[in-house]
């Protein structure tokens, strides 16, 4: 039998590369979970991930652990009236009442390098739909099918498949 032959040449996936660096680097701020970091806006919610960022986690010396939140002084009032329902998302991220109180800090909205530490990720592009000919193509293919619905489907399915197969020939 012939050993497998690798398909990667030798390349390695930039997050197989990072994952420990950025595990190190959340670490070292007291975040055993980095998707408290990575995933925030989906954690905390858009609206308070506009006006909050976390910045660190505390281990005291009892039960739970303190999630420092960086604010400007105008939004601290409304993050204070937030923090019972942050404090149970945070935990459910967790698994377990890791977090038992949250501390905000407050900020200038501009001049400190933690005040614009951005940790929301970049928006994705909407992918591109096939076009007319990709469409038509489906349409062509599946004409023999009874049943409507599933000839829509097929359609729909094989206009993708024709639309990614195009854009891998240019």
């Amino acid at each position: 039998m012939a050993p497998r032959r690798s398909t990667t040449k030798g390349f390695k996936q930039t997050s197989s590369l990072l994952t420990q660096r950025i595990r190190a680097g959340a670490e070292s701020r007291g975040f055993a979970e980095s998707r408290l970091l990575t995933r925030w806006e989906e954690i905390a919610g858009p609206d308070t991930a506009a006006i909050a960022r976390p910045v660190g986690v505390t281990w005291g010396r009892g039960m739970g652990a303190t999630l420092t939140l960086l604010t400007t002084g105008a939004q601290a009032p409304m993050l204070e009236m937030q923090k019972d329902a942050l404090r149970t998302r945070v935990n459910a991220v967790y698994g377990y009442n890791a977090i038992a109180r949250i501390r905000i800090t407050q900020t200038a909205p501009t001049g400190f390098a933690e005040g614009q530490a951005q940790f929301t990720p970049a928006r994705k592009a909407a992918p591109k739909g096939p076009d007319n000919a990709a469409r038509a193509a489906g349409a062509a293919a599946t004409q023999h099918i009874d049943n409507q619905g599933l000839r829509d489907a097929l359609a729909r399915l094989g206009a993708h498949i024709h639309a990614r197969t195009a854009s891998k020939e240019t």
